[in-house]
């Protein structure tokens, strides 16, 4: 397989394990993140695996990064925007402008640059087209406490990746959205020995194999371009989604 992948937050948790999936099945892959040892870590006994450090808030750190993917392989066939951060917690009371100000730029700014990047290479391209997978996450669909910064930006990727989805029709580009629920990750370790809850409890939640993230968003990525799947909601089965508030 030639077809070339974007990971970014490759470095570690949910980025990583999907980078490590679409190595094993044949992508060649540009690992991104801000710190070059985890990269390195993930790309660790990968040929195929191109390790580009960046910071996806950074406009001209985004265009440098897409341009060096174009120079090298001359297309994006997949673009998987998974940077994110929870930011620091609080109610809308409590958060700082610039915590606020923190979160959108990595979580909606970035994943925003990057998909504009890949677009224009998507479109230009020889076969043209290709693939936007966004990291959404349940926030999107239904917040924690004092959560604020962290479940705006997630409603406003669901929001990003219809419009890049009615934009991409007649270039050939699908754009999907995958909302992840408590993978066992380094992000999500604290869930596990106990969360707030909306009455003010702290409970531990269950979590799941990150390994199953990584097999959905393959999935995603290896359909062909005229089919597409728009949202995909994977969750720990007993974690208290439905029954928040």
């Amino acid at each position: 397989m030639n077809d070339v992948a974007v990971v970014t937050g490759a470095g570690s948790g949910v980025g990583r394990a999907v980078a490590q999936a679409l190595l094993g099945a044949g992508y060649r892959v540009v690992l991104v993140g801000r710190r070059l040892d985890p990269l390195r870590e993930t790309a660790r006994g990968a040929s195929t695996a191109r390790v580009l450090p960046a910071d996806v808030g950074d406009p001209d750190a985004v265009a440098a990064l897409f341009d060096a993917v174009r120079d090298e392989f001359g297309r994006v066939d997949v673009l998987f925007n998974n940077a994110g951060t929870f930011g620091t917690p609080g109610a809308v009371d409590e958060l700082s402008y610039s915590d606020w100000e923190a979160a959108l730029r990595v979580n909606l700014t970035g994943s925003f640059l990057c998909a504009q990047h890949a677009f224009r290479i998507m479109r230009e391209q020889d076969p043209r087209g290709g693939r936007i997978i966004n990291n959404g996450s349940i926030s999107a669909h239904s917040p924690r406490p004092r959560s604020v910064a962290y479940t705006a930006t997630k409603h406003a990727i669901t929001g990003l990746t219809k419009s890049i989805s009615l934009d991409g029709r007649e270039h050939d580009i699908a754009c999907g959205q995958i909302d992840i629920g408590n993978a066992a990750t380094e992000m999500t370790a604290g869930i596990a020995t106990g969360a707030v809850q909306a009455d003010g409890s702290v409970r531990a939640e269950p979590t799941f194999d990150v390994r199953h993230v990584a097999e959905a968003v393959l999935y995603m990525a290896r359909l062909p371009l005229d089919a597409n799947v728009q949202f995909l909601t994977i969750t720990a089965t007993a974690m208290p989604y439905l029954g928040r508030g």
